[in-house]
């Protein structure tokens, strides 16, 4: 068998296949199905400073493969995944990912310092959140608030921290090299593009925020386009996602660039899809003597 396992920021996995924010919750109700240990590693529930109840329904609707999402954040606060969660997360095997959220720079700083005292093995920044102090415009949508959230972070961080970047931007690249310069040392992506999706009857959007963000395989052809940019700007590893759904979606995403991968909404349909996905990728490379999933990172070959 080739060896599966990857290394990110200095953290090791026993394979590429991470299971992603907001899809998998904090891991207890997959735990059911497999053990956890399968997995590469878990990218926690987006968690807030405080608990948050997250926006009214409808907050979910489905679209030409794919889905509309506008859940908010809905999670029980950083105390309460520090006490309740993270000791049940640790003893299951994989890497823990804390995903972090806010409004204001204060509050992320503020959560990556309590995380930074705890056992999680990694903090992902997720920076597609409205900046209230600058007048809801999202932090991730600039090369200068993404410097400024990343510089601020870092300086509040003591574990390795993943800057993940919204595709919803004109020059991907250069938000990716802005979060570099001031200290990431990797790289999500990408998160959800903005999508709506309306009733023709009613004549009002299904969900209730108007607005939610597309997940699924309609998104993976942007994803592989952004990974590849990104890829040959920035020197930092990519954790590569978007509409992943099988094994030779993934082996693209890695050529592309991606140094380990998150699957999301693909777990909703087949909750075994990172298993099936990470046996997929071992036969590939077996097929083609290719001792180590590494060797197959950025090696597409562009005309």
């Amino acid at each position: 068998m080739a060896d599966l396992s990857v290394k990110v920021a200095g953290v090791s996995f026993n394979n590429p296949l991470i299971a992603a924010s907001g899809t998998f919750g904090f891991g207890r109700e997959y735990g059911e199905f497999y053990p956890l240990s399968k997995l590469g590693g878990i990218s926690c529930k987006g968690i807030t400073l405080k608990r948050r109840d997250g926006n009214p329904p409808p907050r979910i609707a489905e679209t030409p493969s794919g889905i509309l999402n506008a859940v908010g954040l809905q999670n029980p606060g950083v105390d309460v995944f520090i006490k309740e969660d993270l000791p049940w997360l640790r003893e299951q095997g994989t890497v823990v990912i804390a995903n972090i959220a806010g409004n204001t720079v204060e509050e992320y700083c503020m959560m990556a310092e309590k995380l930074s005292e705890t056992d999680t093995d990694m903090i992902e920044l997720n920076i597609s959140c409205p900046n209230v102090k600058s007048g809801g415009v999202q932090f991730g949508t600039s090369c200068e608030s993404v410097g400024n959230i990343t510089k601020e972070v870092r300086a509040h961080c003591k574990k390795p921290l993943i800057v993940k970047l919204s595709p919803n931007v004109t020059d991907i690249a250069s938000i990716a090299q802005a979060a570099e310069a001031e200290g990431a040392d990797a790289v999500s992506m990408i998160n959800t593009l903005t999508g709506m999706k309306i009733d023709i009857n009613t004549r009002r959007p299904i969900i209730h925020n108007n607005t939610g963000g597309l997940s699924g395989a309609a998104v993976f052809p942007v994803a592989v386009r952004m990974v590849w940019q990104v890829s040959n700007a920035i020197k930092i590893p990519i954790i590569g996602m978007g509409g992943i759904t099988t094994w030779e979606d993934a082996v693209e995403m890695l050529i592309a660039g991606a140094t380990a991968l998150q699957i999301g909404t693909v777990l909703f349909s087949d909750p075994y899809a990172p298993i099936k996905i990470a046996e997929g990728v071992n036969k590939f490379l077996d097929d083609n003597n290719i001792s180590s999933v590494t060797e197959l990172t950025g090696t597409v070959r562009p005309w």
